[in-house]
């Protein structure tokens, strides 16, 4: 189950696993500048990462992913702000492979938001060892509100 890191060629099956991740969720609409992504993601400065999950020579799953940093830990960690396996591919190891690799990349924390009442992949990320933490809350401020 190879797991890579997605090459500026990847930017089509990127766009296109979050577009179907947010029909997944329900969001019927999203429709990303594929453009915009592949500068944010292979541009001179980029903002983010992502790893590619294959199965059988196809792109099954990926994991979005950028760099933050732990002032109490003094250390470096990553924010995973997307994980999808694309349904066919579910049950296979691919979303534990993708969050495997991502350990090994960093001394610091892995950290992601989950869903609220999203049983299966809480149960999924317990078996990883993760956890919930207990006592924050995320807040968003984003332009078009201020």
């Amino acid at each position: 189950m190879p797991v890579r890191d997605a090459e500026a060629a990847d930017i089509e099956e990127i766009c296109a696993l979050i577009e179907e991740h947010a029909r997944y969720e329900g969001n019927e609409d999203l429709v990303l500048d594929r453009e915009d992504m592949a500068r944010h993601l292979f541009g001179p400065e980029p903002k983010a990462w992502v790893l590619m999950a294959e199965s059988g020579g196809e792109v099954a799953g990926m994991a979005f992913c950028s760099w933050n940093f732990s002032t109490w830990e003094a250390r470096p960690g990553i924010w995973l702000d997307d994980i999808f396996v694309r349904p066919a591919f579910r049950r296979l190891g691919l979303g534990r492979e993708l969050l495997n690799e991502l350990r090994k990349r960093t001394s610091g924390r892995v950290e992601w938001d989950m869903q609220e009442g999203n049983e299966r992949a809480a149960a999924f990320y317990a078996d990883l060892g993760a956890e919930p933490v207990p006592g924050w809350i995320r807040y968003r401020w984003r332009p078009d509100l201020a």
